[in-house]
């Protein structure tokens, strides 16, 4: 059996973020990814292969509480679903990290404050190359460095939406975003929001962390490698052996340390699948919390339309505006986020409403603007994942939408106040993942969290998880920068305490 100082599975930001972290040290890393490379393809920029064929869905179905199958959205591939995001690389705001009173319940303190991970929060924009601008949002918390980058800038007809809502009070900010969009529309005139990227200019997980990675000789990836099963030494202490197929076989590797990387639903099915005597509810589940708490952000589509504006914006998603976010803006609970979506055009358009022609659809879109409204979801023990035999239970108790629904009502009486006489919303269901995690949370009791503040389990001294599974609450605003900024601060711990 072969044998590596460090195996990390999975690709995405958390993984291949904290590979290029660890990279330096000269460690034997084997990275194992369930999936491949997404080729440059045609399908990568065509919106009906997309969104209306699913051409880049998973072909599995996942099961809700009651054995009703559904497809879920979340992507197989190097890179993890970064290849698909909206590339919004924004903090939590420093309130996030504190208890939170909303509408429907308590968003609970994190194990530590902002100003912990605020440094890592510098060192992963600076890693993922973000365009943003400090100063235009009243919620952006401190930050101890700039941007690299001045943010990507809004097209006319989008600079003139931004404008009408400043002058009615709202504070709209340019979104931080890792995307060279000189690069993304020399490819083709698109957005890149649920486009899939092939080193066409986004800076995902694959293009950024990986690639740093495996500029180091000691770092190696393996596609096509999916991990069944964590293996503990006699005692159940350390994790020794790494199952996985790859090519129909199942082959075995051990490794010193082991960095769970799998995404929120993934990881959780990992550490529950890989139950035995010394661990009967699961790995690193000793506190019953693996799979709990699963959080998916209340989200909707908002379309404002008017015949008097017209919309000929390539990629429009620039500018997202807080003023909803620590209170409803008359002294009420949090709401949440609001944020452009890419251009939604008719071929986009059409994947929800089949039965209307896209030309007309098309006409609808270019005399309308979209946006994406986001609330927190809180986390709650019940809303959790589960196995049965190889099926995979998602069980969502879905929290906090009834501020969501007043978050979607505001955004629509602003854009009415913008000059937007028809507004329409669509939530979004199970089957879009909106920012899964929360699955394996950190705290600072191992009777309440599975893994400590450094995402190490209590449990398995050489066990760690590094994707959105560990984040504590689900904010409302988009966990990628997060996730980053802890897989370095969590490598750093690494270098320090495990391989110095």
């Amino acid at each position: 059996m072969k044998q590596q100082d460090i195996v990390i599975i999975g690709s995405g930001i958390g993984g291949a973020t904290i590979a290029a972290a660890l990279a330096p040290s000269g460690a034997d890393i084997l990275v194992l990814e369930a999936g491949g490379h997404i080729e440059d393809r045609p399908e990568n920029r065509d919106q009906r292969a997309i969104f209306q064929r699913g051409h880049f869905r998973p072909k599995e179905f996942w099961y809700e509480s009651d054995g009703k199958p559904f497809n879920p959205g979340n992507y197989y591939n190097v890179g993890g679903n970064s290849k698909f995001f909206g590339a919004v690389m924004v903090r939590y705001r420093r309130e996030d990290f504190h208890e939170m009173q909303h509408l429907e319940g308590i968003s609970p303190a994190w194990p530590f404050a902002y100003e912990e991970l605020e440094p890592w929060y510098s060192r992963a924009e600076q890693l993922y190359q973000v365009r943003g601008q400090i100063g235009e949002d009243p919620t952006e918390p401190v930050h101890s460095h700039n941007y690299a980058f001045p943010p990507v800038p809004d097209e006319p007809s989008i600079a003139l939406v931004r404008e009408r809502m400043k002058r009615n009070g709202l504070h709209p900010y340019s979104l931080p975003l890792g995307i060279d969009i000189e690069r993304w529309l020399a490819r083709a005139k698109t957005p890149w929001d649920a486009h899939p990227n092939s080193f066409d200019g986004k800076m995902d997980a694959e293009t950024i962390g990986l690639a740093l990675a495996l500029q180091h000789p000691n770092v190696r990836l393996q596609t096509g490698s999916r991990v069944t099963r964590l293996q503990t030494a006699a005692d159940g202490k350390r994790i020794e052996t790494v199952h996985y197929r790859k090519d129909g076989a199942d082959e075995a590797v051990s490794a010193k340390l082991v960095i769970l990387a799998a995404g929120a639903v993934q990881s959780a099915v990992l550490l529950l699948r890989s139950a035995n005597e010394k661990n009967p509810k699961g790995l690193a589940n000793s506190s019953d919390q693996v799979g709990r708490n699963f959080m998916n952000h209340n989200s909707s589509a908002v379309i404002a339309v008017s015949p008097t504006y017209r919309n000929d914006a390539i990629y429009q998603k620039t500018f997202g505006f807080n003023d909803y976010y620590l209170t409803d803006g008359e002294s009420g609970p949090p709401l949440g986020n609001v944020q452009l979506l890419g251009r939604v055009s008719g071929a986009i358009l059409k994947a929800n409403m089949p039965s209307v022609p896209e030309w007309m659809l098309n006409k609808l879109s270019a005399h309308a603007i979209d946006f994406y409204a986001m609330s927190e979801d809180i986390p709650h023990p019940e809303s959790r994942i589960m196995v049965d035999g190889e099926r995979i239970l998602l069980q969502w108790v879905r929290t906090n939408w009834p501020a969501h629904l007043m978050l979607v009502k505001k955004l629509k009486q602003a854009l009415r106040a913008a000059g937007f006489p028809l507004v329409l919303s669509r939530p979004f269901d199970k089957r879009t993942p909106s920012h899964q995690c929360g699955t394996v949370r950190i705290g600072n009791d191992p009777a309440q969290a599975p893994l400590d503040i450094w995402c190490r389990a209590y449990d398995h001294t050489n066990l760690f998880v590094v994707d959105a599974s560990y984040l504590p609450t689900s904010a409302a605003v988009n966990p990628a920068l997060t996730v980053a900024a802890q897989a370095l601060r969590v490598g750093d711990h690494i270098l320090q305490k495990e391989l110095a």
